[in-house]
């Protein structure tokens, strides 16, 4: 730990000395047993006197907070007192509730503290968490199953790439190499129009979206989504300062009639409608960009979870019809690959590549370079393909599992929608049953499921469930939602 001395205190530096390392014992940033650095050591790295160490340790380890080993040094003590009171102070109520280590006194993690976030982000807490200790059953939507993961191969790419790493700062735009091969594979796979130097890398769709949205909006500036929608798109534009607008989706996608005429940027998933699972018609899809056209408005296209599609075929996307440039492509390999490798990418019309590459640069310069080089030669070598197609042969039964469950013992207790591709179905609960209680009520069975109202803006809420089953495996996925069966019947015999 650093040690911070101010000679123009007016404290000793022997007291200086001692007070940090007794906060950082008190504290528990200095665990029982952790050594202290040697007196002539620590003497020489502070420019003081060796007296003025020794003094300090001594009188530690005097009031019970060190140990004092023959020829071993000094250590933290194994049952360290509590740190003095001063007159009329209350007890701290929790172990961050403590003050901080410096020459003057700092706020500890627990103490009061001067500095509140802004009222637009107060209140705030992460979307997603991990699944709570006890969790039998994750079927939240969106997650991909871990275990299909081809690690060993991924292990040895990845070393290769570091072995052969240039180590320097790279282009933040991403390695060449993978901008080419993510343009050759959306545009084999999508018929999606990019080139390398039309393509960003990112840390995913989330990051493509922030970075595409910074470049294009003003404060202010009006932003439509489908609603319901994707929850996190809409807290992020409305981070950023934006009028967020719900727009409504039906059986064919957003209605494009009802879009607000000042919105600046429209976001939608044409594919695989979030949450509700229909896919934008080509009818509403060339509407979209006719009032695009008009507005002068851009559009970003998520092309959510058009990889694993079970019955019908996928449509065009809407970059691929744009004749305008004013279509933005984002997509990750969160899903098709492993949410850990944190890769994902933007195909962006051709005067916003610079301004996007430059502020990812402010932002955090550039993606790890290692990680890009093994992706580029996972695509390039084919694959990618071959893993996206083993797994849509997983995915698709546990998708025909679950539908069949809805159709059978869940119908009488959820209703469900569009269930064509992705990692999840979403069902409305019937009359009586509330989705907080059946939520609880799961969770106390050991299920994690998420809620369809949460997805809803400014449209009436729907009470709902979305049923995710990626990260269940297909023996285990039965027996997740017998249970959950029972738990829709419990709650149904109390409504």
């Amino acid at each position: 730990m650093d040690i911070f001395l101010d000679p123009e205190s007016g404290r000793s530096l022997t007291g200086q000395l001692y007070e940090q390392l007794r906060r950082a014992i008190t504290e528990g940033r200095l665990l029982p047993g952790d050594q202290l650095v040697p007196s002539r050591q620590l003497a020489a790295e502070l420019s003081v006197s060796r007296h003025t160490v020794t003094t300090a340790y001594g009188r530690l380890v005097a009031e019970g907070y060190a140990e004092g080993h023959a020829g071993g040094g000094s250590v933290v003590a194994s049952a360290s007192p509590a740190p003095p009171m001063a007159a009329g102070a209350r007890a701290p109520t929790g172990a961050g509730a403590s003050t901080g280590a410096g020459a003057g006194a700092s706020t500890g993690a627990g103490a009061a503290a001067a500095l509140r976030p802004s009222p637009r982000f107060a209140g705030w807490s992460p979307y997603f968490r991990p699944p709570p200790y006890g969790c039998r059953f994750d079927l939240r939507p969106g997650l991909p199953d871990p275990s299909l993961f081809p690690a060993a191969m991924w292990r040895r790419r990845v070393t290769a790439a570091v072995a052969a790493e240039h180590r320097e700062y790279g282009d933040p735009a991403g390695r060449i190499r993978l901008r080419r091969a993510i343009a050759g594979w959306v545009a084999r796979s999508r018929s999606v129009a990019a080139a390398e130097d039309t393509v960003v890398v990112t840390s995913g769709t989330q990051h493509a979206i922030d970075l595409v949205a910074r470049v294009l909006l003003e404060p202010g500036d009006c932003v439509a989504v489908e609603d319901p929608g994707y929850v996190p798109v809409r807290r992020l534009f409305g981070a950023l300062g934006a009028k967020v607008v719900g727009v409504p989706v039906d059986d064919q996608g957003l209605v494009v009639d009802l879009l607000p005429p000042s919105a600046r940027i429209v976001y939608v998933t044409p594919s695989h409608q979030y949450p509700l699972g229909m896919t934008m018609s080509m009818p509403r899809r060339r509407a979209l960009l006719r009032w695009a056209e008009r507005h002068d408005a851009a559009v970003i296209e998520d092309d959510y979870d058009t990889e694993f599609r079970y019955v019908d075929r996928p449509l065009e996307p809407l970059q691929a019809l744009d004749a305008n440039g004013r279509v933005v492509y984002v997509g990750s390999f969160s899903k098709t690959f492993s949410p850990s490798v944190r890769l994902g990418f933007a195909a962006v019309p051709k005067p916003l590549a610079g301004p996007v590459a430059a502020l990812r640069q402010l932002i955090d310069w550039h993606p790890p370079i290692a990680m890009q080089t093994a992706l580029a030669g996972f695509i390039d070598d084919g694959l990618l393909d071959k893993h996206i197609r083993r797994n849509r042969r997983v995915y698709a039964e546990r998708h025909h599992i679950l539908t069949e469950a809805l159709s059978g013992s869940l119908a009488e207790h959820l209703t469900p929608r569009a269930a064509h591709a992705g990692l999840h179905v979403a069902a409305v609960l019937r009359r009586g049953l509330r989705e907080n209680d059946v939520l609880q009520a799961a969770a106390r069975h050991g299920i994690v499921v998420s809620g369809l109202s949460d997805c809803f803006h400014t449209a009436p809420a729907e009470s709902g469930l979305l049923i995710g089953f990626g990260a269940v495996s297909t023996t285990g996925l039965p027996t997740a939602l017998r249970m959950l069966d029972r738990v829709l019947v419990s709650q149904g015999a109390r409504a």
